[in-house]
């Protein structure tokens, strides 16, 4: 007997290619803003700020090309769990449930996909060097390790949980 959810086939979703360059173009304009903080007054405040902004938002603006280029898809997901480009490979077991997150910084706002995830620990073990690096201060704000930013989808969040469910309808959605 084969099972039903193995016949779904993948939900793929792609980066926006727009949202990416638009991404990739903030980020070259922050690292312009901290080479000027650089070649201005020689305060220990500005030579700081100016090379955390050069060093960050220049990988971010990396990780924006690569991204470009490579044309990975941003997100799978299929009857064993996801693949998400960051993230790495997690299977549905690993998932207690999901929600939907707002994160405010400096009165911006971004919607992200929260994976609550059954053992944290056991995850981060396994998991990308990048998102062992920012589970800290995902943790600081309340967040778990696992987020899925929905900025850069071409779709919406509610859309994403939606797919989730239909390849896995056990899937909790939590408030």
């Amino acid at each position: 007997m084969t099972d039903q959810t193995s016949a779904v086939p993948p939900t793929v979703y792609r980066s926006s290619p727009l949202r990416m360059v638009l991404v990739l173009l903030g980020s070259v304009a922050f690292v312009a803003m901290g080479a000027s903080l650089l070649s201005g007054e020689q305060s220990v405040k500005n030579r700081l700020s100016g090379g955390l902004a050069i060093v960050f938002f220049g990988l971010c603006a990396v990780v924006c090309v690569k991204r470009l280029v490579r044309g990975r898809p941003e997100l799978v997901l299929d009857a064993a769990g996801l693949d998400h480009v960051q993230l790495g490979r997690i299977p549905w077991q690993e998932i207690a449930a999901v929600r939907i997150r707002v994160i405010t910084v400096r009165g911006a706002t971004q919607r992200v996909i929260e994976l609550v995830l059954a053992d944290p620990a056991r995850y981060l073990a396994g998991a990308p060097r990048y998102v062992r690096a920012t589970a800290a201060a995902n943790r600081s704000m309340g967040y778990g390790p696992a987020n899925i930013s929905a900025n850069t989808l071409r779709v919406g969040p509610e859309a994403v949980i939606a797919a989730m469910r239909h390849h896995h309808p056990a899937l909790v959605v939590a408030d």
